[in-house]
């Protein structure tokens, strides 16, 4: 069971980065460098959160999409949130 758990999991990632890298061209700007963006696994749609925990942008993809299947990932960082403090920009 925790191999499949496993399996879905790497799933749901590498769709996120997936979708991610099609829409980088244009979320990836100045002014959202650092927000999180909201991505509907299923759909490909999308939110970028303009407070720090993503809850206004969650909720209103999940208004569109109410069984959306949501992945957060911080628009231009290799992670979402860092325990050590610091946090490496993805490289082009």
């Amino acid at each position: 069971m925790a191999v499949l758990e496993s399996q879905i999991a790497r799933s749901s990632v590498d769709r996120a980065w997936e979708i991610y890298y099609r829409l980088r061209p244009q979320i990836e700007t100045p002014d959202n460098i650092g927000k999180l963006i909201l991505l509907d696994l299923d759909s490909g749609d999308y939110e970028i959160a303009e407070d720090e925990l993503g809850f206004a942008a969650s909720a209103s993809l999940r208004e569109r999409h109410p069984a959306a299947d949501v992945f957060a990932l911080r628009i231009g960082y290799e992670v979402s949130a860092s325990f050590s403090g610091s946090m490496e920009r993805l490289s082009d």
